[in-house]
């Protein structure tokens, strides 16, 4: 699940720089930039208390073998459409609360994953992909390469990825399974650069615009389906189920 806006196709000319001091330049961004984080890992945290909270108290595991199953998978792509594509009618507060609300919802579906694999193993993985994660979006923020090229060629991958993964559902080959999950890897930790690098860039659109505290939000909410999706794909490669 992977979503991508620009609000620089929807919002005014950039701001005018001219007679703005660097240093207050870098400080806005920094300070632009540490939202988005602080907001993405702060959604991050709220789905593992909700999915382990969940996952414990024993609903899950009867929740999760009903049709009702298909309502929480589902709900999380019902946010995410619902925030990009109502992205320029919504409010900000509006914007956050359904963010947070994905966030919750996510921790249901990802529940599973405690009635599948160790808690050690997924332990082990939430700490390889935070530090990967980190690595790899210091990377698209300091890089001066310019990654669209790169990140169009990834976003074509999540679609062929998508495809691949509804065939294995009627195949159910494990040798597929194995590696659309070490593919999803590869191409959601490309997509990590290139989604900061993209993030950075549109501060000089938005800075000082009402579509700030937006573009943080969705900012936020491209890191997360990037940081969820290495994380998932990671766990099926190499997670110990019990």
């Amino acid at each position: 699940m992977q979503n991508q806006f620009d609000p620089r196709t929807t919002t005014a000319a950039a701001p005018d720089y001219v007679g703005v001091p660097r240093a207050a330049r870098d400080a806005g961004l920094r300070s632009y930039m540490l939202s988005v984080y602080n907001y993405m890992a702060s959604g991050v945290l709220l789905t593992g208390i909700v999915a382990l909270l969940f996952a414990q108290s024993g609903l899950a595991e009867q929740v999760l073998n009903t049709p009702l199953r298909w309502v929480i998978m589902l709900a999380p792509l019902g946010f995410v459409m619902a925030m990009s594509f109502g992205l320029n009618r919504m409010s900000t507060g509006t914007l956050q609360m359904l963010y947070w609300a994905f966030a919750t919802v996510m921790g249901l579906s990802m529940s599973s994953i405690f009635l599948v694999y160790t808690g050690t193993s997924i332990a082990q993985t939430f700490f390889a992909v935070a530090a990967a994660f980190m690595g790899l979006s210091l990377y698209g923020y300091t890089t001066k390469k310019d990654l669209s090229g790169f990140g169009t060629f990834l976003i074509m991958g999540v679609i062929g990825l998508l495809v691949a993964m509804v065939i294995n559902i009627f195949l159910q080959s494990s040798v597929l399974q194995l590696a659309i999950s070490a593919i999803g890897v590869l191409i959601f930790a490309g997509l990590t650069a290139y989604d900061t690098q993209k993030i950075k860039s549109m501060y000089a659109h938005v800075a000082g615009t009402d579509m700030m505290g937006k573009v943080v939000i969705m900012g936020a909410l491209n890191l997360y389906l990037d940081f969820i999706n290495m994380f998932t794909f990671l766990l099926s490669f190499m997670g110990n189920r019990e």
